[in-house]
């Protein structure tokens, strides 16, 4: 089928689902305890080695293990969501996996770890008839969408328009490190001291697909650095005269999917009602289902050692398979009862490991058919 995605309900036809084969680690440098940085706690800043040999510091990207058995209920795990798709009629596409002799990707100004193509939301948004790269924010996944391109080309040649964002050189000075600085919580050592490289060139665009909310031919972008913001005025510009970008600021240090996602139109579902007063007004007046505070009885028991990557409220990370029906993590009694109330048919779903691996099944998925068209919801 042509590609065909304008927002997050439509009746769902076609997904490409995110792969965790030959998952071994954290690569924890500067560009990946800035993005994790409203949920991590255990903070410092190593630098990533030069292409060169060259430390850029004193201290190398420290790679935190993760337990091989997490990564096996992991697979089985995306194994059951894909079966889900498919009795629900979804056709389910899967990227390549990542070749376990692939240890790391290397760029004129710095190398780094390769994770799998797991949270696919990040690095693509998908509008309409249109593919967009967008603008990576960690090092580790710079090249992530390559393992996306037979996914890609087969809707090109189908008729979708596929476009690629700029690439940032990723240098200490391009990270703007000014929400992790002023922010609650987070890193003990603020980032006041970018490492020199002959390849700086400022702030760079940097911007996931998962800051934004689709909403037919508008388009709600979060916003909470001059990276960020530099990538919605690519993406203003790139779409002006087919979708209206509208700005929202610091809801979250980036992603925006654990705190608002639209389940229909006229309905939201949000982590508290404090939500609103960030977003277009527009939006304010739609319904807001706000479930109950997630319990520690929903989460695995973790070691001392494992990195927790997510906050409690991971679980609003659902995805709508329609306009009245919506996969839920199947250990969250609580959130299914109150979807439930409000008239939405709940898909119960297996998910063990979300806050080790950072994404729920929004995360994970990238809906590329859907029936849905450039509707205007909000004017």
């Amino acid at each position: 089928m042509k590609l065909n995605s304008y927002d997050e309900w439509s009746p769902l036809r076609e997904v490409v689902l995110g792969s965790a084969a030959n998952y071994i680690s954290h690569e924890r440098d500067l560009s990946w305890d800035l993005f994790f940085h409203d949920n991590i706690t255990r903070y410092y800043y190593p630098r990533v080695t030069a292409r060169s040999g060259n430390p850029v510091s004193e201290r190398d990207a420290e790679r935190a293990p993760i337990k091989q058995r997490y990564v096996e209920e992991l697979i089985e795990d995306l194994d059951g969501m894909a079966k889900a798709f498919e009795s629900l009629g979804v056709t389910v596409h899967r990227p390549l996996d990542l070749d376990a002799a692939t240890a790391e990707v290397t760029t004129p100004a710095w190398s780094a770890a390769v994770i799998p193509p797991l949270n696919l939301r990040d690095n693509t948004l998908v509008l309409g008839d249109e593919i967009i790269e967008t603008s990576p924010m960690i090092r580790s996944r710079y090249f992530e969408t390559q393992l996306l391109k037979p996914v890609f080309a087969e809707y090109f040649r189908a008729g979708a328009r596929w476009t690629v964002m700029p690439r940032p050189l990723m240098t200490d000075s391009s990270f703007d490190p000014s929400y992790a600085n002023t922010s609650q919580g987070g890193p003990t050592e603020p980032v006041k001291d970018p490492e020199p490289s002959p390849y700086d060139v400022g702030f760079e665009m940097m911007i996931d697909g998962a800051q934004c909310l689709r909403l037919g031919k508008d388009l709600v972008v979060n916003i909470s650095t001059e990276n960020h913001a530099m990538g919605a005025d690519w993406l203003e510009r790139h779409l002006r005269g087919r979708f209206r970008v509208h700005r929202v600021h610091k809801l979250s240090d980036s992603h925006i999917d654990s705190m608002v996602l639209a389940l229909r139109p006229g309905t939201l579902l949000v982590r508290s009602p404090a939500v609103a007063a960030f977003l277009p007004e527009a939006l304010r007046k739609w319904d807001m289902i706000v479930p109950p505070r997630p319990t520690s009885n929903n989460f695995p028991v973790y070691d001392d050692d494992d990195l927790v990557l997510t906050s409690p409220f991971i679980d609003l990370n659902v995805l709508s398979v329609g306009p009245d029906t919506v996969m839920v993590n199947d250990a969250c009694p609580e959130l299914m009862s109150t979807l439930e109330r409000h008239g939405f048919t709940v898909v119960p779903v297996r998910h063990r490991h979300r806050r080790i691996f950072g994404g729920g099944f929004h995360c994970f998925t990238l809906d590329t058919v859907r029936d849905g068209g450039p509707e205007d919801y909000l004017s």
